[in-house]
């Protein structure tokens, strides 16, 4: 389905790439879509960008819509590459 799934940031690297992470899956992304983003920022996460950033609490939300509607692990396996 490939949606948009929010992550925190981990860490930040050279480049203008972080490395982000969720339900223990991190994945090396690009922020060269967005400005002032730190570590411990919740961005979303599409096709290896970050597209926007979102409170914790819109995170978590969202989070917990993807989990009920069965969608969370789908987007998981799809953000490892079939791995998760």
């Amino acid at each position: 389905m490939c949606l948009a799934i929010p992550a925190r940031v981990v860490s930040l690297e050279e480049g203008g790439m972080a490395v982000v992470a969720l339900e223990g899956v991190k994945k090396k992304i690009s922020l060269a879509l967005l400005e002032d983003i730190a570590v411990g920022d919740f961005v979303l996460v599409h096709v290896g960008y970050a597209l926007h950033k979102v409170s914790a609490e819109e995170a978590e939300r969202t989070l917990e819509l993807m989990a009920s509607a069965g969608i969370l692990e789908e987007e998981l396996d799809e953000m490892t590459g079939g791995a998760a």
